[in-house]
């Protein structure tokens, strides 16, 4: 994967810099090859117009002799010494001056176009074998127009740009016209010099491009190759590996999702080896407490059946002890069958506005009933006399937990002991607590006692089957309330609710 889209990557901006060289060039190309023509032109122009300045300025002569321009108009069939004058002017030796300076072919024709003078030492032509199209050219320029032609200069054998002038006199006077011609080629020559150099530049371009296309490609898959090697492991089970990804971007937030998803995928692992635990520790813990009820149940009724009991009072006391171990498996089971609901997600509880003041007076009329057999006194208090509690949450469910716990107080309080209750607080937070004067708990016990069939094993707790408080704490954790534990050995035990006030529900969504 890492290997294609480093290639793919390589050849887009490769061929991406190309395409723009390409277009740079082209572009840079065509406005060079404009940009020069013009200058061509422009520098042809002024060629002509210093031309036509210079012969304008030439001072008219007296010498009318038959060898003149003026003699019947026949200045075609006159040798080169005589043919260079013209409205009264000599241009002799102007024109051998301008032989050794104009680059490129001139011509010098009179208001009647009956007389070219062609440059560089060429031979005498008559206007009649001039290319096709001058005529227009010139008489533009007698006319008094600067113009210009690309195509005028095929006689010569190559094409040219021609630019044809005006000759004027002080006076305003159009004595005749200056017609200046350069070749392409020499033009062209420059540009594909300059060509030349830009497809060299591009050349070297690309290959520069190249490379830095491969490093930008492989800067750019090196963090999705770490990436891919993460994920590999992470489907492996290794949840402990991570990307090592750092950036400022799309890759560094999908490396940060990646190593995210890994954290959460060990927390789950983590999570699940616990549940798993607590599962088998669960099947063990339940395996043990039924084996001891249904061995004595099992135990007496052999002995019945078999008549190994047959004084009716011995009789008497195993019936009493299997009604005994009965009643336990039936609080067991539906301790159980509890937790078991209180656990399942989908199970809904009854909320509705209740009154924490009324649960707590019934929790301890009932309280009361299983006190009176040590005796103990159970005392309630409220930081306001008449107030009213109000909570969102499952009565019977509200009134079963607090009652797991004040039970719990009642079974581990020594006699004439002493069993507060209190409830304070105000709209946000209501507090309910329960202390008791028992034997205390150390740090290590109160660690556990909310995990199912943590049973303190003692005389004052034969009864019990370690689900209770498990119980409390699924409760608890329905209604959004937190249960906090003071214990130490020998000082007794308060468990304080902390109770979410006014019309506060709990968010059991996410329970």
């Amino acid at each position: 994967m890492k290997n294609r889209i480093q290639t793919r990557l390589t050849l887009y901006i490769t061929i991406t810099l190309l395409v723009f060289a390409l277009l740079a060039g082209l572009i840079f190309s065509g406005l060079f090859s404009r940009m020069h023509l013009q200058m061509a032109k422009d520098d042809l122009q002024n060629q002509a117009l210093v031309i036509a300045d210079t012969l304008a300025s030439v001072p008219s002569t007296a010498d009318q002799s038959s060898g003149g321009m003026g003699n019947g108009g026949h200045g075609m069939g006159y040798g080169m010494g005589n043919m260079g004058s013209m409205g009264g002017r000599n241009y002799t030796q102007y024109l051998t001056m301008l032989d050794a300076m104009v680059p490129g072919r001139y011509w010098v024709v009179d208001q009647n176009l009956q007389q070219l003078k062609l440059g560089r030492s060429q031979m005498e032509v008559s206007y009649q074998n001039l290319p096709e199209g001058s005529e227009g050219l010139a008489r533009a320029a007698l006319a008094g127009e600067t113009v210009y032609s690309e195509d005028y200069g095929m006689f010569f054998g190559s094409p040219g740009i021609t630019v044809a002038t005006p000759i004027k006199l002080g006076s305003g006077e159009i004595i005749g016209a200056v017609v200046l011609n350069q070749t392409i080629s020499s033009i062209r020559d420059s540009q594909t010099s300059v060509l030349l150099i830009l497809l060299v530049s591009v050349g070297a371009a690309v290959v520069v491009g190249f490379i830095v296309a491969c490093l930008m490609a492989r800067r750019f898959t090196k963090p999705l190759a770490h990436m891919k090697t993460a994920a590999a492991k992470i489907s492996s089970d290794d949840y402990q590996t991570r990307t090592g990804v750092s950036q400022d971007d799309e890759i560094g937030d999908l490396a940060l999702t990646i190593d995210d998803l890994a954290g959460r995928l060990q927390q789950a692992s983590t999570e699940r080896e616990r549940q798993e635990q607590q599962r088998k520790d669960f099947i063990s813990n339940i395996s043990h407490e039924l084996r001891t009820p249904v061995t004595v149940i099992r135990g007496s009724l052999e002995a019945l059946h078999d008549g190994v009991v047959s004084d009716p009072a011995k009789a008497q006391d195993y019936y009493r002890q299997m009604l005994a171990e009965s009643t336990y498996l039936e609080r067991m089971v539906n301790d159980l069958l509890d937790l078991a609901k209180l656990q399942n997600p989908e199970y809904s509880m009854e909320f509705e506005p209740v009154d924490l003041n009324q649960i707590l007076a019934d929790v301890i009329r009932s309280g009361e009933r299983l006190a009176a057999s040590k005796p103990l006194t159970i005392r309630y208090t409220t930081s306001t006399a008449a107030a009213v509690f109000t909570f969102q949450g499952d009565y019977n469910r509200l009134r079963q937990m607090f009652l797991i716990v004040l039970d719990n107080a009642i079974k581990f309080s020594p006699p004439e002991s002493t069993v507060d209750v209190r409830l304070e607080g105000g709209a946000s937070l209501y507090t309910v607590s329960i202390a008791d004067e028992g034997p205390g708990m150390s740090d290590e016990e109160k660690q556990h006692i909310f995990d199912r069939f943590s049973a303190q094993k003692s005389e004052q707790n034969k009864s019990g089957t370690g689900l209770g408080l498990s119980i409390a704490s699924e409760i608890a954790r329905r209604h959004g309330i937190r249960i906090d534990v003071e214990s130490s050995p020998g000082k007794g035990s308060t468990f304080r609710f902390r109770v979410p006030g006014a019309d506060t529900r709990a968010a059991t969504a996410e329970l």
